[in-house]
């Protein structure tokens, strides 16, 4: 059965993100030398990040709140107010940073415009990646964008009943074996992980190596042909 949706991840799967997240993280370890040494902090900060997920969402707002709150944490009484003010100007840096698109981006929609409906999936702050859309400029080459506050096989199940495909007349691509990839398998979808130099630690997982419905590929370049042999 031929694919008719093909979805794509967002950040760092078409433009940079994590480059900004770990640029950020190095200025608040910077900025918390004082009190702990920049594994500790990056430690703390993850355990934070990771505990308020619940509370905060994805994306750079909840990650600015966790830098605060690890900065709380390990500073303590001895915090320096200024410290959460330089804290929160960074997360404005992070939210005003420019679109970058990853190299071969633009040749890679041009291929799979042509070989299904895309639809872009992606999680985090709504106003944020919106935002972000508009920057880049692709939002004419995408038949629907979906912003969700998780992505789960569930998730993939309502997304493909809304576009009226069956799962396996559907791909998802991305850069994080735990967001793109598994949950998309699981939900019945043909998955492709699109790795990136750099990965945030909770959307690590192994790889379904043996999956008849998953493939690894070098680049969002080389989606189109696997598409072309399904």
């Amino acid at each position: 059965m031929p694919i008719r949706l093909i979805c794509l991840d967002a950040d760092d799967t078409l433009w940079h993100n994590e480059t900004y997240f770990k640029r950020t993280q190095a200025a608040l370890a910077g900025l918390l030398a004082e009190f702990a040494l920049p594994e500790a902090v990056q430690a703390r900060l993850e355990a934070v990040e990771h505990r308020n997920l619940g509370a905060y969402g994805y994306g750079a707002k909840g990650f600015v709140l966790s830098m605060v709150e690890t900065a709380l944490e390990l500073g303590g009484d001895a915090l320096p107010a200024p410290a959460v003010a330089r804290i929160l100007a960074l997360g404005r840096e992070m939210l005003a940073h420019p679109v970058e698109m990853l190299d071969g981006v633009a040749d890679a929609l041009e291929q799979l415009v042509a070989l299904g409906r895309l639809v872009l999936v992606t999680k985090g702050d709504l106003h944020h990646q919106e935002a972000k859309l508009a920057a880049s400029g692709l939002g004419e080459r995408f038949d629907g964008v979906e912003i969700v506050s998780d992505k789960q096989a569930e998730t993939y199940r309502r997304i493909f009943a809304r576009y009226g495909v069956a799962a396996d007349e559907a791909v998802m691509a991305g850069n994080s074996m735990r967001s793109d990839v598994l949950p998309a398998l699981e939900a019945g979808a043909w998955a492709a992980y699109v790795p990136f130099e750099l990965a945030w630690s909770h959307e690590l997982a192994d790889a379904p190596e043996d999956h008849p419905r998953y493939r690894e590929l070098a680049s969002l370049w080389e989606l189109a042909e696997w598409v072309r042999e399904l």
